[in-house]
């Protein structure tokens, strides 16, 4: 038998760059460096464990939807250590909200075909965290989110859901959905090989007329949820320093009380 796993990644802002909005309150990513989403990372993680855990052939496509440079992600995906990717790239892409990337990404992964898909517990930008269930609605397949472990066998995907007071196991027959969350198990870090090897590796590119997609589904002109507007958030103040000169708890206590923290 044969397992087709495709695991969705997403080229995000780095964290620690300086982040802002462009003219069209859009994330501009031009002006800072972009890197594959950390959460995405577990789910190429476990798709990965799943094919080296499998008696089965198993084959592992990262697809993601984005600009020339979320080609980046793709490569950090397949050194790590993923058989072929898939990129969608179109300029009217562009302003595109979680409900259109489902869209999107439905479009793409029936067009490649599979019996899984895997994907983070949410993007490290938007921080959604609905585009797995809205995946599963578009393709008509049960979901299991939100999974801290997570196997396949015999056409079952099974996982253990983790909450504050107790945890779930819970399992859907193949074909499904799933996504992973950061408690999942480390990523493996690229080596060297595994870097020279994906340069050879495959890496399709697709547009919005590969998928049959009319322009108007997507972008900011077909997205159902847009930033109406945002500011700069003011810069820091100067902390207020006590200084204990036999009144330090006293002035402390005011200080707190003056700010109603007591």
């Amino acid at each position: 038998m044969s397992l087709r796993i495709v695991v969705t990644v997403k080229y995000v802002p780095d964290a620690t760059g300086d982040r802002h909005f462009a003219d069209d309150l859009t994330v501009d990513r031009d002006d800072v460096d972009g890197l594959l989403s950390e959460l995405d990372e577990y789910a190429v993680e476990q798709a990965l464990q799943i094919s080296e855990n499998s008696d089965d052939d198993v084959e592992v496509t990262v697809l993601t939807v984005g600009p020339e440079d979320a080609k980046d992600a793709l490569r950090k995906a397949l050194s790590m250590g993923a058989d072929k990717a898939i990129h969608v790239e179109d300029d009217d892409l562009h302003g595109t909200d979680a409900i259109g990337t489902s869209l999107v990404l439905a479009k793409a992964i029936e067009k490649a075909g599979y019996d899984l898909v895997i994907s983070g517990m949410a993007s490290t930008d938007g921080t959604m965290g609905v585009v797995p269930a809205l995946l599963a609605e578009r393709l008509g397949v049960p979901q299991v989110t939100l999974l801290s472990e997570v196997s396949v066998e015999d056409g079952t995907v099974k996982g253990r859901r983790d909450g504050d007071a107790a945890s779930e196991t819970l399992e859907a027959s193949l074909p499904a959905v799933v996504s992973v969350t950061d408690q999942s198990g480390e990523a493996r870090y690229p080596s060297f090989k595994g870097i020279m090897a994906a340069k050879k590796k495959p890496v399709e590119s697709w547009d919005l007329e590969d998928l049959e997609i009319d322009a108007e589904e997507v972008g900011l002109d077909g997205a159902y949820t847009v930033v109406d507007g945002a500011a700069q958030r003011p810069a820091r103040t100067a902390g207020t320093i006590v200084k204990d000169e036999g009144e330090g708890g006293k002035q402390l206590a005011e200080f707190l009380a003056s700010q109603k923290f007591i």
